[in-house]
Parts: C-alpha cells; sequence; structure tokens
C-alpha cells in the first residue's frame, strides 16, 4: 500500500485523515496533545491541519493533558514505583506543561511516596542474596535514584529497611536532608 501525503489531498480530506490518525492512537491509549501533533507531523501533517484537529479534539475533551497526567502519574507510581521528580520529568517529556506536570505529581503524597520506596527496597532485599553491606546499600541507593526518590528519603527508607531486615547499616548516616 502506498504510504500516504497528505499534501496530495484536499483540505476536507486531509482533515478527515489527519482525524483518523489521532483517533486510532487515541484508542490505544490516553495521549498528549503534543504526542499527537508529533504524529501527525511525522505522518506529513502541514501545521494548519495538526492544529486545526487538535483544537477540534481539545474542544471536544478528547484530548486533556491535565486528566492524562492525572492517570499517568496514579498508573506509573503504582506499577512502575516512580517518585514524584521522575513522574515530573517524564511528563514533560511527553510534551505536557510542567505547571500541569508538577500538580499530577503532587498527588502523589510524602506518605505514598515512602511507602512506595520501602516497597522497592523490601523486594529488592530479597534478590540480594549474600552480597555485603557496602554492595546492598549501593544497589538499594541506585535503584531509588533510577526511581526518581530523594536522597534523604532514599537513605531513610533504607537504614530502616536494612533494619527490619535483620541488618545494622552503620555505614549510613542518621540524617541527610533531601
Amino acid at each position: 500500500m502506498p504510504r500516504l501525503n497528505p499534501e496530495e489531498l484536499s483540505p476536507e480530506e486531509r482533515a478527515k485523515k489527519a482525524k483518523e490518525v489521532c483517533f486510532d492512537l487515541l484508542a490505544a491509549r490516553p495521549r498528549t496533545k503534543d504526542e499527537l501533533r508529533q504524529a501527525l507531523r511525522r505522518k506529513g501533517f502541514d501545521e494548519d491541519t495538526r492544529e486545526t484537529i487538535l483544537g477540534k479534539l481539545d474542544n471536544a475533551g478528547l484530548v486533556d493533558d491535565a486528566a492524562f497526567a492525572e492517570v499517568w502519574v496514579r498508573s506509573r507510581h503504582n506499577h512502575q514505583g516512580l517518585a514524584r521528580n521522575a513522574l515530573v520529568a517524564e511528563l514533560k517529556r511527553k510534551g505536557v506543561d510542567a505547571e500541569i506536570a508538577v500538580q499530577a505529581a503532587g498527588e502523589v503524597d510524602r506518605e505514598a511516596e515512602e511507602q512506595k520506596a520501602r516497597e522497592l527496597v523490601r523486594k529488592r532485599l530479597r534478590t540480594l542474596g549474600n552480597v555485603d553491606e557496602q554492595t546492598a546499600i549501593r544497589r538499594l541507593l541506585g535503584t531509588l535514584a533510577r526511581k526518581g526518590y530523594p536522597q534523604g528519603l532514599a537513605y531513610t527508607v533504607i537504614r530502616d529497611e536494612l533494619r527490619e531486615y535483620g541488618a545494622d547499616p552503620t555505614t549510613l548516616p542518621d540524617y541527610i536532608p533531601d
């Protein structure tokens, strides 16, 4: 099948095809306005067509970056264990406005973030086997850092969970500010 060239279509056909592209993408999962804009750009749609279609989808309530951000935050925090910092960074990469991203990530409170960090550390501790304390701490810190947890929270959680696990984490300071 030959590749679609939107420039060869009439304005009405071009708008219809652009809308189909957006609907196909939205059927798979919610998308940000910027994700749809990029997809239309890759398919060769001109800026006027892209912005017209995105405006119509926005007015119809089919594209809502704030709603997308809320769902994304809930899902990525619960299933991937991401902290607020990592969630904001992901949303920004997806084209969500920084203010909307920060507000959505703010739905994850400090207690929920700490609880998820503890779950991640407990899970990781089960896989560490017989490694020495320094190696365990380094790996646990790395795990939490990759998930976006602040250093102070990571140290506190790791120290507490190591004690709970039966270790005496003498190499971890008692307090590291976030």
